[in-house]
């Protein structure tokens, strides 16, 4: 090591600092010790190998401290992890400045090699990796409270990729909770959805959390402005960089969906490759015969599907759902093309795949009608609306969020029931339903059997409702309209 002047006047190059503290072995050894450590160790190198007196203590502790402030730690982040390009410089980039990385990969269904991330984090020095398998609590605390709502968002998006942002950031919180971190990071960008839905979740779980949103930091996104400066670093910094080509647009996939948008797709004129599909067939290439399923529900989430001409069926969770994909891909169904409005305050389009999910929106749709009172059903027609923009909009975890879905949640005790579906052809058809909840009496509804019911009674039930159309007319005249 070397330095300038007297013994009593050491000041140490800051270039021979640089170098030191760019040394990865020397920062890795640094983070095996606890700081007591580290500062008996460089205090005895500094008086046993440069000759220094301890007289020199006091500018040795002050040389001590600016070098510790360069390569200690400068706490442990809990990244959100997917062991893809920006995920694993996002991963180094931490690192390089002072941080620890637990790099938390999580299990929703998508096609993942999860061993192959694990060891691609470990050899890029993250502390620990946590693998989570959470596909059976997304479906069960996320993607059946959202069938219970029917929830959709501006009438056409199942919500896949809403509903399961919180269930990774839950599990992130948790274990930056149990590992004692400060911070938590994601790779979300800084015009998207997403950074708003993990961030609001990862606030309401754990309210001290500092965190890290690389793609909202200047000095980040202002070195990385595209896949080439990322793919640069990689090399650069040893990140294995894929092999195959990139499609030309960004892929969201889960149990639930898998969304594109992005590249190519940006120009909502263009039509989507016919190739972009990965979980569904296209319905022109579909079988030509359908499969008929039934849907068994009990407080208005399923608990049973069985294939009618088969006799297989499914009964936990995640079986179910799984089943429902299964089919629902085979035959082209829940393909969606829309433009859409972000929470940020723009529009984006995006294309959508939903099987499971879309044939489940039928099915619930019609044993919910058949078994819900009209005006029970009216109110929570509104309140699932404002679930879907509650949970679009990354509230999930919010006061507001939890009083709608234990309301939808009590509108949903009598909904039960067996509905009978035909899928086919990129259509779901629904054949019959049957409940011991029905509020459908077939005596009274009936064309040929009078029942419990008097005609007579119509004449005074119209001429009531007629009243206010009377007076309307007579006071104010007709309108100008021709109708």
């Amino acid at each position: 090591m070397r330095y300038k002047g007297s013994a009593n006047e050491l000041i140490l190059e800051s270039a021979v600092l640089n170098q030191l503290v760019a040394c990865p072995q020397f920062r890795l050894n640094c983070y095996m010790m606890t700081l007591t450590e580290w500062h008996m160790l460089f205090i005895n190198i500094l008086l046993d190998r440069c000759n220094i007196s301890s007289g020199s203590l006091p500018t040795v502790v002050l040389q001590l401290l600016t070098l510790t402030s360069l390569i200690m730690p400068k706490g442990t982040v809990v990244l959100a992890y997917s062991g893809g390009l920006d995920t694993s410089c996002i991963l180094v980039w931490l690192k390089e400045q002072g941080y620890d990385v637990i790099t938390y990969l999580a299990n929703i269904g998508q096609d993942e090699d999860f061993e192959a991330a694990r060891k691609k984090a470990e050899s890029l020095g993250a502390k620990k990796v946590f693998i989570e398998d959470l596909r059976s609590d997304f479906v069960e605390d996320f993607i059946w409270p959202s069938v219970q709502a029917n929830a959709v968002y501006e009438d056409r998006y199942l919500l896949g990729t809403a509903i399961a942002r919180p269930c990774i950031a839950r599990r992130q919180v948790e274990i930056a909770r149990k590992e004692g971190a400060q911070f938590v990071s994601h790779g979300a960008t800084g015009k998207g959805n997403d950074q708003i839905r993990f961030e609001l979740t990862c606030y309401a779980l754990y309210p001290e959390v500092k965190i890290i949103a690389p793609w909202r930091i200047p000095e980040f996104y202002t070195r990385f402005r595209g896949r080439t400066d990322l793919m640069e670093y990689a090399q650069k910094h040893g990140i294995p960089v894929p092999v195959t080509p990139r499609a030309p647009w960004s892929m969201d996939a889960n149990l639930m969906h898998i969304s594109y948008e992005s590249g190519i797709l940006e120009n909502p004129k263009s039509h989507a490759p016919a190739d972009l599909y990965l979980m569904t067939k296209n319905p022109e290439d579909s079988p030509n015969v359908p499969d008929v399923l039934e849907i068994e529900f009990k407080n208005g989430v399923p608990v049973r599907v069985m294939h009618v001409k088969e006799g297989k069926s499914k009964e936990t969770p995640l079986d179910i759902f799984s089943y429902l994909n299964e089919i629902g891909g085979k035959h082209g169904v829940g393909r969606i093309d829309i433009v859409e409005n972000r929470f940020i305050g723009m529009k984006s389009r995006g294309i959508y795949e939903t099987p499971g999910g879309t044939l489940l929106l039928k099915a619930h749709l019609d044993i919910e009608t058949f078994t819900m009172d009209k005006e029970v059903r009216r109110i929570k027609q509104g309140l699932g609306v404002k679930f879907s923009e509650l949970v679009y909009n990354g509230f999930w975890y919010s006061p507001e969020c939890d009083f709608v879905r234990h309301c939808i949640a009590k509108s949903q005790e009598n909904v039960e029931g067996k509905v009978q579906l035909s899928v086919f052809k990129g259509q779901v058809y629904v054949l019959g339903r049957e409940s011991p909840k029905s509020l459908y009496n077939e005596e009274l509804v009936s064309m040929d059997v009078q029942g419990d019911y008097d005609p007579c009674d119509a004449s005074g039930f119209i001429r009531i409702n007629a009243v206010r159309l009377r007076e309307h007319h007579r006071l104010q005249g007709p309108s100008g309209n021709k109708q």
